[in-house]
């Protein structure tokens, strides 16, 4: 099972999984690991904080384990149940065993007081269902638990983990405390949406995690988009930057910024136009407003002079944006970032 002994050498075995640290982050995680304390990651989606968890169990060799939180959550979904199905079943398989154990008793109080001596067979591990937090715990070999986004898990849940994270230990009623075999390397992850108990932060060491600089951002590409020029690429980075400067509802995350890498490299572009990055706008940002207030910055972003944006002329038909009582109204932006599109890739495919 592979061990992190040094800032450097997290930085290392990181890169070899293709995620791309820095000094601090690299750090953060060696104290982590070497202390046997959570590290509680914090920042907005998409800067590479889940994927963080996935490449440390890769580096390490170790079983990564999720629990993924959502609103409403339970412990029965996050801690263990028991398995009331299997116990029901069980229970009538036995009937006969059951029925001749209390056939003397004369009232039921005397055989409820009987069977309570017995409920133990229906409370033990057999009917036990491990849910990610206890199967950490309860794991055979060295495990990475990845506890992601739990910001949007109620306090309640929030409160149940204390116990796990500061002790490693689960304690059942019917059971009593399990103990980890082996402390496993815990990383929870927050998209800021509410926030954290300080009961919570004061077990774990924090990470804020935010979007990479631009010699950061260019390794990312090099490592997850090889087959692209090293110009397309610088551009890339660019564009994203100046974009993520623009007030916006969701900023492109690092994911996006992949993902419009290789699609142009898929388009087989050579390198970044304001066309091509108007016709693809749409990759990286989720919401027309977002492509709309980006559309109008391009000129600046690319140092052209002001002029009308998407409706500049690029041999397509923009003369009729206006109704002429055919009974049609003008294309608005979506619109015409849709034609763009579909036209653009159709003429690849």
């Amino acid at each position: 099972m592979g061990s992190l002994n040094s800032a450097a050498e997290v930085t290392e075995a990181l890169r070899a999984h293709g995620y791309v640290t820095d000094d601090r982050l690299a750090t953060v995680m060696y104290l982590a690991t070497a202390l046997n304390k959570p590290v509680l990651v914090e920042g907005p989606a998409g800067v590479g904080k889940t994927e963080l968890a996935k490449s440390l169990a890769a580096a390490t060799g170790r079983r990564l384990i999720r629990l993924q939180c959502y609103e409403g959550q339970d412990d029965t979904k996050a801690l263990y149940e028991w398995d009331y199905g299997k116990q029901l079943l069980y229970t009538q398989l036995l009937r006969e065993k059951i029925d001749s154990l209390l056939e003397d008793l004369p009232d039921l109080g005397g055989a409820a007081e009987r069977l309570s001596r017995h409920e133990s067979v229906f409370f033990s591990e057999h009917f036990l269902v491990s849910r990610p937090l206890l199967e950490a715990i309860r794991s055979d070999e060295p495990a990475v638990l990845l506890i992601d986004e739990i910001d949007r898990a109620d306090e309640h849940l929030e409160a149940l983990m204390l116990e796990v994270l500061a002790e490693f230990q689960v304690t059942i009623p019917e059971l009593g405390t399990v103990a980890a075999k082996f402390v496993p390397y815990v990383v929870i992850t927050s998209n800021n949406t509410r926030e954290l108990s300080e009961a919570l932060k004061r077990r774990c060491v924090h990470l804020s995690l935010g979007y990479p600089g631009a010699a950061r951002e260019l390794e990312i590409l090099r490592l997850k988009v090889p087959g692209i020029a090293d110009e397309l690429r610088r551009q890339v980075v660019d564009v994203v930057r100046g974009i993520r400067e623009l007030d916006l509802r969701k900023s492109p995350s690092i994911s996006e910024a992949i993902d419009w890498a290789r699609a142009l490299a898929l388009l087989n572009v050579a390198s970044l136009g304001r066309q091509v990055v108007e016709e693809t706008l749409m990759l990286i940002l989720k919401y027309d407003r977002d492509v709309e207030t980006a559309a109008r910055a391009l000129p600046r972003l690319f140092g052209e002079p002001e002029d009308e944006g998407l409706d500049r002329d690029h041999g397509h038909d923009h003369d009729h944006r206006h109704s002429h009582g055919n009974g049609h109204s003008h294309d608005g932006p979506e619109e015409r970032y849709r034609r763009h599109a579909l036209g653009y890739f159709g003429a690849v495919s």
